[in-house]
């Protein structure tokens, strides 16, 4: 799956930008000038909205790394009872729509799950819509038999979910696993024990930020 952190732009978004590209050069040629420069700005739009940056994964033993890019919205211990249905800290992440959009592994390990939840797509920065709005589940466990719940999750505007992984395969930390078509939300479920060193209101790059320490 490595091949998805290879591409400068993501590649849900080569449809889109494409044939903006495409129509932007037919109208240049055609003498449309004004209509040129806007097909041009358009077409930065999309491939701004896309994009994929290098990021620096940090060399660290026993960090769990930001899923997301975005807003840390929540931090807090909860009983998780859909997945698996045990004590754990949550963290949210907020991902707006200037943010980028793509979910990366947190920790290395083996995909044990991936469930879609068809739902609602309320304001993703309301807890609410952690339960309510449509999402997609995976559950990961590492090799010491750590297990770490994902949920991507739709909201208002972004109401298209994709990801790569399936049961079985395995992920790098830092890998890219899917996105969430121009942003959204993403819910992390860890072990208590892990010790969180982000707080609420700060802002995290997704494989790049640390979210906490393993015990």
């Amino acid at each position: 799956m490595m091949e998805h952190n290879k591409w400068p732009i993501a590649k849900e978004g080569l449809p889109f930008l494409i044939p903006m590209v495409l129509l932007t050069l037919i109208v240049g040629i055609m003498g449309g000038k004004v209509w040129m420069f806007f097909g041009i700005l358009l077409s930065l739009f999309i491939a701004y909205f896309f994009r994929n940056p290098r990021r620096e994964i940090p060399n660290l033993q026993n960090i769990i790394l930001s899923p997301a890019d975005g807003r840390v919205i929540h931090v807090a211990e909860c009983e998780e009872d859909r997945f698996l249905k045990e004590k754990t800290l949550k963290v949210s992440i907020f991902m707006s729509l200037f943010d980028v959009h793509l979910n990366r592994a947190p920790v290395s390990g083996k995909v044990l799950e991936r469930s879609y939840l068809p739902g609602r797509f309320l304001v993703a920065s309301v807890e609410k819509s952690s339960l309510l709005n449509e999402q997609n589940a995976v559950i990961l466990e590492t090799e010491d038999r750590l297990k770490i719940l994902l949920i991507q999750i739709a909201g208002f505007v972004a109401r298209r979910i994709v990801c790569y992984a399936k049961a079985g395969d395995t992920l790098r930390k830092g890998e890219i696993f899917g996105l969430i078509r121009f942003g959204s939300r993403v819910d992390l479920y860890l072990p208590p024990a892990v010790k969180p060193i982000v707080r609420v209101g700060q802002h995290v790059k997704g494989g790049e930020s640390i979210i906490g320490y393993r015990a």
